[in-house]
């Protein structure tokens, strides 16, 4: 599996979370100041620096990320930092146009193996719109490679050669939760009754197209988008013609198209969690990237008729 070569070194050092959900800590003496765009970038980098680095999260906890704008602060926090972690490709653009020409920013989308060529692997979903799925932290051997090039990020950026070891054996520990993650996924989605997924926005397209699942969302990438009433009316008939029992809502955007819809289809909802920021009661439940993933899973499990 790709996903285990990806892991890096033998020791199995968890690092510490505290500071992914939204806010940062006081820096320590030596503590290098890394700055991230948003919440799985975020938790990232606190897992392989772990009590080296001081990680501020720019998207508050509860706020969505994709339109966020930065305070006059954020953008002095952007330019001191060491290291700036950023999507990239206009998800956040305020954050890109901070950051953007700066060393030590490292945009991820460009690092992953999810474009060769021009051309867009089968890993590589794109939305209704044509545009490239950036949602890549929802794949867990994607988001083993964000934590690869964090660690890279870190060791350049660190001048101590005495915590290189220690930033790879933290990224170790979170790449082998993630290979255990995969695994489960591949095997609680491998016998389903069902293979369709109804989405808000089409946040899940990697996730289903690494599970073998079809994702179809009433909005496009974008969850600010308006809904289109033709496009409510033929997943209306796409929900009952093909025995979908779940739409799903998600956190941090409205639910009421989505619940427009299984009104609409006499089915009901439920909450599929795209990872883009925690909110404040999860932060304070000691949630994190691994445990939402997992209750994702028995979502998908039990709306898919899985055994």
């Amino acid at each position: 599996m790709r996903l285990l070569g990806l892991i890096v070194g033998a020791a199995l050092v968890v690092g510490a979370c505290s500071s992914s959900g939204g806010t940062s800590s006081p820096a320590s003496a030596g503590q290098l100041r890394v700055v991230a765009s948003f919440y799985p970038l975020a938790e990232a980098a606190q897992r392989v620096g772990g009590q080296r680095v001081r990680v501020e999260n720019l998207t508050p906890a509860g706020a969505e990320p994709h339109d966020l704008e930065l305070k006059a602060s954020q953008v002095a926090d952007v330019q001191d930092a060491a290291v700036v972690l950023v999507l990239g490709k206009g998800f956040q653009p305020a954050v890109e146009k901070a950051a953007a020409g700066r060393k030590g920013t490292v945009e991820l989308l460009n690092k992953l193996p999810i474009e060769q060529g021009g051309k867009v692997d089968d890993a590589a979903p794109i939305g209704s719109s044509g545009t490239l799925d950036p949602h890549v932290w929802l794949d867990p051997e994607l988001m083993a490679g964000i934590v690869e090039q964090v660690t890279q990020a870190l060791v350049a950026a660190d001048p101590n050669p005495a915590h290189h070891a220690e930033y790879q054996a933290n990224a170790a520990a979170f790449q082998a939760q993630l290979v255990d993650l995969d695994a489960r996924y591949r095997s609680g989605l491998s016998t389903c009754a069902r293979h369709e997924i109804v989405t808000s926005h089409e946040a899940f397209g990697r996730l289903a197209a690494r599970y073998g699942l079809t994702q179809h969302g009433i909005l496009g990438l974008s969850p600010d988008a308006e809904p289109d009433p033709g496009r409510l009316a033929q997943l209306t008939d796409y929900v009952r013609a093909h025995g979908v029992t779940t739409v799903f809502t998600e956190t941090l955007v409205s639910p009421k198209v989505a619940q427009t819809l299984a009104r609409e289809a006499g089915v009901k909802t439920d909450v599929l969690n795209p990872l883009e920021g925690l909110a404040k009661d999860e932060i304070a439940k000691g949630e994190n990237y691994v445990s939402v993933m997992d209750r994702n899973l028995a979502k998908l499990r039990a709306a898919l008729g899985c055994t």
